[in-house]
């Protein structure tokens, strides 16, 4: 395989999770399973440019298809960082209503809302119908289709380039790197800002995160890498931020490469200097994934057949992507773990891809009887926990998994 941005011949994977159906493949039915597709699961590192990726298998339509269950607004938290972002971006750029922002991975309009409501131009460009529909029905103007190249050849003809582009948790999402940055150059004004959010891979690597590979990431960024497809397309960086979603993320402000008004930050060469400290920038690094990994594989069936053992109950919370590769690697079924809970209605009444837990409406929690709580999408379990601490008065354990077994 072929680096996909460099084009560098890649060597054999640094981690390999085996077989898994994509992340987000829910099942109606299990019926289903007898038609469920798998794909392998590597991770390769490219020592020239440093981009971590996935091996190829899937088209996007395979992955992000119509019935895509994601929904951003499910989630408390998000709603919230989304609301602090627009507002500091707002003021940050001084944008108004002569202002024009795109958003790319629009989802359910949970971010574009928060400009709209200042009244200034926004586009949702959304591949999903699913959640397309939904920021159509919340009056958000939204285009269903991928974003690249073409699609902003047309949007041009009638659009105005971008004083503001987002792409949040998008750029690890798309398989063809170098038409999307190159589109992102084409769309954006001369002047005009892009920020992108994504989960640092320091933190992949520093935290064993691995249940954050799936086939929807094709890529695991790290700044270095970030910067290398940037000069490529005539775009800089001119400042970065650590966030705390997803584990640990950066928030990354790109602009023309020619561009002066933007002052380039200090924080940069910060980063810069910790990624290679905690050497991502050597491949040998990348190798202690995976006994990481099959480590805590161990750990946790060694955990949950002991629990049953003893005549006790496990059950989940968060059909997230995180936890379908979590599980799946793990090989857990229902013999180990009861069902697991979503408050997404779209997860509802479905079943897990691979492992095919079924997904229930968190009022389980309230009526059923059980002695364990594992919560699978670790970087919400503040969130979860929260809402849930009155469970704890009945004596359950809530617990996270993927660093090792850990009471909370």
């Amino acid at each position: 395989m072929k680096c996909r941005f460099c084009d560098n011949k890649l060597d054999d994977s640094v981690i390999n999770l085996g077989l898994a159906p994509p992340s987000n493949a829910y099942l109606k039915d299990l019926n289903q399973a007898r038609k469920e597709k798998k794909f392998p699961l590597k991770l390769l590192f490219c020592e020239n440019c440093y981009l971590l990726q996935t091996e190829d298998y899937n088209k996007p339509e395979e992955l992000f298809t119509d019935d895509y269950a994601y929904f951003s607004s499910t989630s408390d938290f998000f709603l919230n960082h989304a609301k602090k972002y627009s507002d500091k971006i707002i003021k940050k750029l001084k944008l108004n209503n002569e202002s024009f922002v795109v958003e790319i991975a629009s989802n359910d309009g949970y971010l574009l809302k928060n400009f709209k409501e200042k009244k200034i131009p926004i586009l949702g460009i959304e591949p999903t119908k699913s959640t397309y529909q939904k920021s159509i029905d919340l009056k958000i103007p939204t285009i269903n289709k991928f974003f690249g190249v073409d699609l902003v050849n047309k949007l041009l003809q009638k659009h105005n380039k971008a004083d503001l582009i987002i792409a949040n948790n998008v750029y690890a999402h798309v398989p063809n790197i170098k038409n999307f940055t190159q589109a992102l150059k084409n769309f954006l004004k001369e002047d005009g800002t892009i920020t992108l959010e994504f989960p640092h891979l320091l933190n992949l690597l520093k935290f064993n995160q691995f249940d954050t590979i799936y086939h929807e990431h094709f890529s695991y960024i790290s700044l270095s890498f970030l910067i290398n497809i940037f000069e490529k397309y005539g775009l800089k960086i001119y400042d970065v931020h650590k966030i705390n979603t997803h584990g640990g993320s950066l928030r990354v402000f790109g602009c023309h490469k020619h561009c002066k008004a933007k002052k380039i930050s200090k924080n940069i060469e910060l980063i810069l200097d910790e990624e290679l400290k905690n050497g991502l920038l050597d491949k040998k690094s990348y190798l202690k994934l995976s006994n990481n990994a099959s480590k805590v594989k161990k750990e946790f069936n060694i955990f949950l057949k002991k629990i049953k053992n003893e005549n006790k109950t496990v059950v989940a919370y968060g059909a997230a992507a995180k936890g379908n590769t979590f599980l799946n690697y793990c090989d857990i079924d229902n013999s180990l773990i009861k069902y697991v809970c979503d408050a997404a209605k779209s997860k509802q009444n479905k079943f897990m891809p691979g492992n095919h837990l079924e997904i229930k409406n968190p009022k389980y929690l309230e009526e059923d009887k059980f002695d364990y709580l594992l919560i699978l999408p670790w970087n919400i379990k503040n969130e979860i926990l929260k809402k849930y601490s009155h469970l704890k008065k009945r004596g359950i354990i809530f617990f996270t998994a993927i660093n090792g077994i850990e009471e909370l």
